[in-house]
């Protein structure tokens, strides 16, 4: 299987540190990685190691994201550009296959580090600093959707479009768990092909008056938005339009995207 390049503009002691902060990271969670651990973890004898290349945590966990996502939106945007424009299939597959891909490489834990990281920020926050590339692949991302599933309630929309984000994701964090751990997992062909049917079928799926209904009155009743306040307004900023989508519903839990 290739080897899941990134960021290649890092020093070879800068690079091993990135691998083992997103490796503890994953298994042990933002806050429960030091960054003695980190260095150890890479083989580095001074402690500082860390501090030295990225000062802090939050510069380390930058870093991470720096040397993952050129890799990821370049990827996005040569998928997109062989998608056929009125296929809601080849869409999710521009937008999803990359990640996907990632947690079948044996070198990175990608997936479950962003999860990690949507824990210790729930409402996004961190997400803002993100390179305007990645906003940008996002913003594209909800356009087509929106324009692909016309049909559907602007409202319910919203939410599912949501919910694809976050099954893409835990469905990612799964294999790269699965497989760090040696356990069987699908043929990744039958894994990607029978995620995104799902997926899509999800999408495109009636909505229910019930769903419609219900949605209209959370707006009506409490005064809010029924889809995702930062879903409404461009003055808002891009990453946390697009990374974070709070409780829509009172008994269902935050949504959460990934880079």
């Amino acid at each position: 299987m290739a080897r899941a390049h990134g960021n290649t503009g890092l020093s070879a002691s800068a690079l091993q540190l990135v691998e083992a902060a997103e490796r503890l990271f994953a298994t042990h969670g933002i806050e429960g990685a030091s960054l003695r651990q980190i260095a150890a973890e890479a083989g580095s004898l001074n402690h500082s190691a860390v501090t030295y290349h990225f000062g802090t945590k939050d510069g380390l966990v930058q870093a991470i994201f720096e040397h993952r996502l050129p890799q990821i939106i370049h990827e996005r945007r040569l998928l997109r550009s062989r998608s056929r424009p009125d296929d809601l299939r080849s869409r999710l597959e521009a937008q999803f296959l990359p990640i996907l891909m990632l947690a079948d490489a044996p070198d990175n834990r990608y997936a479950t580090f962003v999860e990690q990281l949507q824990r210790r920020h729930p409402r996004g926050e961190f997400f803002s600093s993100l390179p305007s590339e990645l906003q940008q692949s996002n913003d594209e991302f909800q356009d087509d959707l929106d324009r692909l599933l016309a049909d559907v309630d602007r409202r319910v929309r919203r939410v599912r479009i949501a919910d694809a984000q976050s099954v893409s994701l835990h469905a990612a964090v799964d294999r790269e768990t699965a497989l760090a751990s040696g356990q069987p997992v699908l043929p990744f062909e039958v894994f990607v092909t029978c995620l995104l049917d799902g997926i899509a079928g999800y999408l495109q799926a009636p909505a229910s008056p019930a769903a419609v209904q219900g949605l209209a009155d959370m707006r009506r009743d409490r005064g809010i938005a029924a889809v995702p306040p930062i879903c409404r307004s461009r003055r808002r900023s891009h990453a946390a339009r697009r990374l974070w989508v709070p409780e829509i519903r009172p008994w269902v839990l935050s949504r959460d995207f990934a880079p």
